[in-house]
């Protein structure tokens, strides 16, 4: 139970760092979303991301699975956008001027946890291949 416990605390960094990475990479790439200056905004703002994805995502998930199956699959593209545009409205440090912006920011910060996942697992399969 505390190992699982563990588990999922290490997980909920690690999306909390990338989705502060991705933030700060489409705050870069696209002039619609704006953050305040400083290192602070970005690391609150990916903690806001992440807290909605592990929180309210699942749900919204479960409950767009007909235009989810209906698309075959593209929705999840706009369900990530959506949770961009929550974390907007949780955090003021955080502006995103339109709904285009925050499907595209979803986009990119979807790509970097799936390359991070990606990395990861591959790394604890050579881990563990060597102990």
């Amino acid at each position: 139970m505390e190992k699982q416990l563990e588990k999922q605390f290490t997980r909920l960094l690690i999306r909390w760092v990338v989705n502060s990475f991705g933030i700060w990479l489409a705050a870069i790439a696209l002039d619609s979303i704006s953050l305040n200056s400083g290192i602070n905004p970005i690391i609150i703002a990916g903690l806001m991301l992440a807290l909605v994805n592990a929180i309210l995502r699942p749900a919204v998930i479960l409950l767009s699975l007909p235009a989810i199956l209906l698309t075959l699959g593209l929705f999840i593209v706009v369900v990530n956008g959506l949770m961009v545009v929550l974390a907007d409205k949780l955090y003021s440090g955080l502006t995103i001027n339109n709904l285009w912006a925050s499907i595209l920011a979803g986009v990119l910060i979807g790509l970097i946890n799936y390359i991070v996942t990606i990395s990861l697992e591959g790394w604890g399969k050579r881990k563990s291949k060597h102990e």
